[in-house]
């Protein structure tokens, strides 16, 4: 048995391990997949050569390369069978929210709530497409997958032609309170989904650390989304409004492209 370990830089939450876990499903070489979100660290047990493993891990362009391929006697991995629960849990949430944030935000007329919304999005299809597409053919997944990108990066457009027209139209100041309250909201509600995500991990990971909750692109959203809404009162403007909505936008078309990697 041979042990490979990947450092992913880019691996801030656990949206991003489904999104490995589906890309390294059907190399039947795998036979277990550790990861250590905290430290940025993936282990992957598995025989035979790592090239095809490498390969898929670098195409999903989250920052990923190999620090050390070694033999082991390790051969009994731990399954957790709570996994699809927790999932389902996490997928409510998330979805829960981008219905939240989208009303809220259209109500509004804050642009960053909408983008975050859509943030929100993205990661409810990541959990879903783990979800739904398990005991389902590569073919299934794979169109999933597809559809999903597809749809969110059609929503990101819209999102950010809307930032422009309002960039360089005369719109209304969006309610700063909204957009300060509903975004404490979400990122509580994305601090919950790192915990019950990190508890189900072996004790000595269960332990969350500060700096996995503040270094992870959705919380870092939250906090943005906050700031603007300070800045939009401050300053009388709706540009940090649009401004935070432009980064997020961007954000999720990325994170869309990663989702249609799935689908190659």
């Amino acid at each position: 048995m041979q042990k490979t370990i990947f450092i992913i830089s880019k691996m801030d939450c656990p949206s991003e391990e489904n999104l490995i876990r589906m890309k390294l499903d059907g190399i039947s070489s795998i036979a277990n997949l550790d990861f250590d979100i905290p430290n940025r660290k993936l282990t992957v047990f598995h025989k035979g050569e790592s090239d095809q493993i490498e390969k898929s891990v670098i195409e999903l362009n989250l920052g990923g390369k190999v620090v050390s391929t070694e033999l082991t006697d390790q051969m009994d991995f731990k399954e957790n069978t709570n996994q699809k629960k927790l999932l389902w849990s996490v997928l409510a949430i998330n979805f829960t929210f981008f219905i939240i944030e989208m009303t809220t935000g259209l109500i509004s007329k804050s642009m960053g709530l909408v983008a975050d919304s859509l943030d929100m999005l993205a990661d409810s299809f990541v959990y879903g497409i783990s979800l739904f597409a398990v005991g389902g053919t590569l073919i299934k997944k794979k169109r999933i997958a597809k559809l999903a990108g597809y749809f969110q990066i059609s929503l990101a457009i819209i999102g950010f032609v809307e930032v422009l027209r309002r960039f360089l139209g005369d719109e209304k100041l969006p309610d700063f309170s909204t957009m300060i309250i509903v975004s404490i909201f979400a990122l509580i509600a994305n601090g919950i989904c790192l915990y019950i995500l990190q508890k189900s991990k072996s004790k000595e990971e269960a332990h969350m650390k500060a700096s996995m909750i503040f270094t992870s692109n959705d919380v870092i959203i939250n906090l943005g989304v906050i700031i603007a809404g300070v800045m939009v009162n401050w300053l009388s403007s709706n540009k940090p409004d649009l401004i935070i909505g432009a980064i997020v936008f961007v954000l999720v078309i990325q994170g869309a492209f990663r989702i249609l990697k799935l689908s190659k």
